[in-house]
């Protein structure tokens, strides 16, 4: 089987041919670097994840976590890919030289990602989620925070966690019951339980630090009363050390059905009075500073489910060129030798779905990450607000659409393994109930298309809409090769489609049936990233059909396979959504209407 994380050709083709990253270079922020550079890091990412990561992801797996009542253990090969990790640099990759990162694109960071999220999605979670926290402090804490812990998490002697969820209150945040009261120190006490916190306790690092959200006593209701607070499970001494526990408890661990490698943890906050937290910002803003760390994983979601599905997609694709079974005609007699599953039509059409998705689903990802390029490093105030827009108005959409998709490549990979699919003596079972948790996390995919109808259409007048609208039809207007005219046309069906409704829509929001409209918000989703999903491909099918022109015999087939599998997903995909642009024209309310004792 083939053991390459990643197809060799795959990240190139999505960064410098698609995104064109090298472009980089000439921002002040990225002179330093070259494309040497970027590849060299690549290389690195690549290199640790196969080594220290793929090694042991279906023994974490087959051996997860478990809790004596005092400490959480774990097989030992996490902790050396979390070392490994941590001392080649990656924690601090994005971060500026001053602050001991390697000031690299952000686009460059989330591709080295992909190598270790297509080896081992559990441990991965580790270091993940750390960048993510410090990310947090660094944008908004004080300086004498950030200087305490920003340092450690980006060395990895420290670990973060996002702590939102309660065991009454999972996405309903305005419901937490956490509190926070004012000591005379200036430091608040904690008193509450938190549900589902991932990384939450282990032994891999010499502190973690939780970013609580709670409410301070005599806040104002719902979430305008929320903050945010650092709340490390061991207080700091004098010296900046780990000194005595923060009255910080494991209550227990949580056994999923996948990502089994990650604690998945219940932790209690101030069962003796005496868990101390310190204010993030400023009172009562807590939501509006954690945003960034749940926008910033919501596209490591999407990205992590892209490659999960991609894992398996790999897998299945070499299983189908090495299982014989059965015959293809004119060569379908018995005498005749079986030939590979692979030329079959039907797992032909699963390969091909698949690869639809997952490649369809890491450009998506990839493209969010070169608008945080942008917005990062552009001179120009205006470009770089409307992109700011165009993110926003994309994050439900890279969130939720690869958390969808990639969950059915990995169902269509075991169905390409057939009867070895369904085994764990195979892999993709695994990809399979690993990637199922992503349309749960940060936000479920529904909470996420409420997102995008009912608010990131509207933001700002419209401006991210507007911005994407832009985007696609340049796009458009840049692709004269004859396969992408087609594409094109046949999106531009459903586009047309789609521009008129919206304003009706947001009619709609004012009157009687927006009850209709929070029913049927998935299917808005359906529709909206369907035609993104179009758009996506038919970027990626033009670079291909162009590069055709004057590629490398090594490469025509990579270049043919990505034209093909825009073709596949145009023709095959995107007309499925005539359905929910029917139930949303027709304001159809079979789901509103319903009542809970018919059911």
């Amino acid at each position: 089987m083939n053991e390459e994380l990643i197809h060799p050709k795959e990240l190139a083709f999505q960064l410098y041919e698609v995104l064109d990253t090298e472009s980089l270079l000439s921002r002040s922020r990225f002179e330093e670097h070259n494309r040497e550079t970027f590849d060299a890091i690549l290389e690195t990412a690549n290199k640790i994840a196969t080594e220290k990561f793929a090694n042991h992801n279906a023994l974490a797996d087959a051996d997860e976590p478990k809790f004596d009542g005092k400490n959480v253990h774990m097989i030992p090969q996490v902790k050396e890919a979390f070392d490994a990790y941590s001392e080649a640099g990656f924690m601090a990759g994005r971060y500026d030289f001053e602050e001991g990162g390697m000031q690299l694109p952000e686009s460059i960071m989330m591709a080295c990602s992909g190598y270790f999220m297509a080896a081992n999605p559990s441990s991965a979670g580790y270091p993940f989620l750390t960048v993510a926290a410090a990310n947090v402090i660094r944008n908004f804490a004080d300086e004498s925070l950030k200087e305490k812990f920003m340092p450690r998490m980006l060395t990895g002697e420290f670990t973060g966690t996002m702590a939102l969820t309660e065991p009454h209150a999972g996405s309903s945040l305005a419901d937490i019951r956490t509190s926070a009261t004012k000591a005379n120190d200036g430091s608040y006490r904690l008193k509450g339980s938190k549900l589902y916190i991932s990384a939450g306790e282990h032994q891999l690092s010499n502190n973690i630090v939780h970013l609580v959200l709670a409410k301070i006593h005599g806040a104002p209701a719902g979430v305008k009363g929320i903050s945010l607070f650092i709340v490390p499970k061991y207080r700091l001494d004098e010296s900046g050390q780990p000194g005595e526990s923060n009255d910080v408890a494991l209550a227990g661990l949580i056994h999923k059905m996948g990502y089994r490698g990650t604690t998945s943890t219940a932790l209690s906050f101030g069962e003796n009075d005496d868990c101390h937290g310190y204010l993030v910002g400023e009172e009562h803003h807590g939501l509006k500073y954690m945003f960034l760390m749940m926008n910033e994983a919501r596209i490591g979601v999407g990205f992590g489910a892209a490659m999960i599905g991609y894992s398996g997609y790999q897998y299945s694709l070499a299983y189908a060129k090495d299982r014989t079974q059965g015959r293809v005609p004119p060569k379908n007699s018995p005498t005749d030798p079986a030939t590979a599953i692979i030329n079959h039509g039907d797992v032909k059409r699963m390969l091909l779905a698949q690869k639809s998705y997952v490649e369809g689903a890491m450009s998506l990802c990839l493209y969010a990450a070169r608008l945080v390029d942008d917005i990062n490093t552009l001179e120009n105030e205006s470009e770089r607000r409307m992109t700011e827009e165009l993110l926003d108005l994309l994050t439900p959409v890279v969130k939720a659409w690869p958390s969808e998709f990639g969950v059915k490549a990995n169902d269509l990979a075991i169905q390409v393994l057939g009867g070895a699919g369904y085994t764990r003596e195979y892999p993709v079972e695994q990809c399979w109930r690993d990637n199922r948790l992503n349309p749960i996390h940060e936000g479920t995919n529904g909470i996420q298309a409420l997102d995008l109808l009912m608010r990131k259409l509207w933001q700002a007048k419209g401006a991210g809409l507007q911005t994407l609208l832009s985007r696609v039809m340049a796009d458009f207007s840049n692709a004269k090769g004859p396969e992408c005219q087609k594409l094109i046309k046949k999106t531009q069906k459903y586009l047309a489609e789609l521009q008129p409704l919206i304003p009706e829509l947001g009619n709609a929001m004012r009157d009687e049936k927006v009850m209709v409209l929070l029913a049927n918000a998935q299917c808005f989703m359906n529709v909206f990233s369907s035609v993104v999903m179009s758009w996506i491909w038919i970027r990626q099918a033009n670079v291909a059909e162009q590069a055709l022109q004057h590629c490398e015999v090594a490469d025509k087939h990579y270049y043919l396979g990505k034209i093909q599998a825009a073709k596949y997903y145009i023709n095959w995909e995107l007309p499925l959504i005539q359905r929910d642009l029917d139930v949303l024209n027709e304001f159809d309310a079979s789901c509103c209407d319903m009542q809970a004792d018919w059911f």
